[in-house]
């Protein structure tokens, strides 16, 4: 495991950070299924991987729920910590000072906390940028929080570059955190990196696997990006597959490593809900990746992603 302190924080994480967006999802308190989600985050948290993120609206709130369940049964067993998200209210949508702070109170009664080292502001589509950042926003509130010392970092999580870019900008966030965006076919998050980087600020990269299609591969017809894959974008993903089988490597390795290769990402977090799928991507870590591979991919040219222009016409106005 290779740890780096994150951008200027003083906080130390690996090389991958383990996302629980699917763990405890659909489960009912004192179901069979919750107590096997509770196992698998049993395992995570006593796992290679040093931090856990989640979200206060991950799965409802299940999330949060069965980690706290594991938490509270392994006591100091729990060598994993734990980076949260706040979310909008999911009834009315409201996303403002107080919202954020009862959305963290949320969620440290379900993780059974205190606290949390890293906060994220967390998908802010329900409210204008000059909402957020305005008298009374969602801004106000983060920042009441790090200065508090309620937190030691908070971060900027979402998707379109062009709104992640204006909240970056603001030089109020640590971190930053996008997914999709930066893998072996769409890197439209180059720049937002590059720039979170010269301020200083740690970079988190989810879903290096485009949340399916780069780990199953092209026959699978598996979406990326929770968008359906082109004919197009299919086609290039089989050349690519094509060149990591010509270096004896599965296309999710490389999918993997094209991240923790990059100087811009500090972690790169990976979705994972079992036992087993740990163990696989223990085994893509240690895959070795010949230097070769990458020119060859490089060669291919730019994959036909369709998620630069979705967050084009997804950017938010200035009001």
């Amino acid at each position: 495991m290779t740890h780096t302190t994150l951008g200027a924080t003083a906080i130390t994480v690996g090389d991958i950070t383990i996302g629980t967006s699917a763990l405890g999802e659909g489960t009912e308190p004192g179901s069979p299924e919750e107590a096997q989600a509770v196992a698998d985050a049993r395992t995570l948290l006593a796992g290679p991987f040093p931090l856990i993120d989640t979200s206060n609206n991950y799965g409802n709130g299940r999330s949060e729920a069965v980690l706290g369940l594991a938490l509270a049964e392994m006591g100091s067993q729990a060598t994993a910590r734990i980076a949260t998200k706040v979310d909008r209210d999911g009834a009315t949508g409201a996303f403002d000072r107080d919202r954020v702070l009862r959305s963290y109170e949320e969620s440290l009664a379900r993780l059974g906390l205190d606290r949390v080292g890293i906060l994220h502001f967390h998908d802010p589509y329900s409210v204008t940028f000059a909402e957020a950042t305005g008298p009374g926003g969602a801004l106000e509130g983060l920042r009441e929080l790090r200065d508090s010392g309620a937190v030691d970092a908070i971060g900027i999580a979402a998707g379109p570059i062009p709104l992640m870019t204006r909240y970056v900008e603001t030089g109020l966030f640590d971190v930053v955190l996008s997914h999709n965006r930066y893998t072996l076919v769409d890197r439209s998050a180059e720049a937002l990196f590059a720039e979170a980087r010269r301020r200083g600020m740690g970079v988190f990269n989810a879903a290096p696997f485009g949340a399916g299609i780069l780990a199953k591969g092209s026959a699978s017809r598996a979406s990326y990006a929770y968008t359906d894959a082109s004919p197009d974008l299919m086609a290039w993903i089989a050349r690519a597959e094509q060149v990591c089988a010509d270096h004896g490597v599965p296309l999710a390795a490389a999918a993997l490593h094209f991240s923790l290769r990059s100087e811009l990402v500090d972690s790169t977090i990976v979705g994972i809900a079992s036992a087993r799928r740990l163990d696989q991507l223990r085994e893509l870590r240690d895959t070795v990746v010949p230097d070769g591979l990458w020119a060859e991919i490089d060669a291919l040219g730019p994959a036909p992603s369709p998620l630069p222009a979705q967050d084009a016409a997804d950017a938010q106005p200035l009001l």
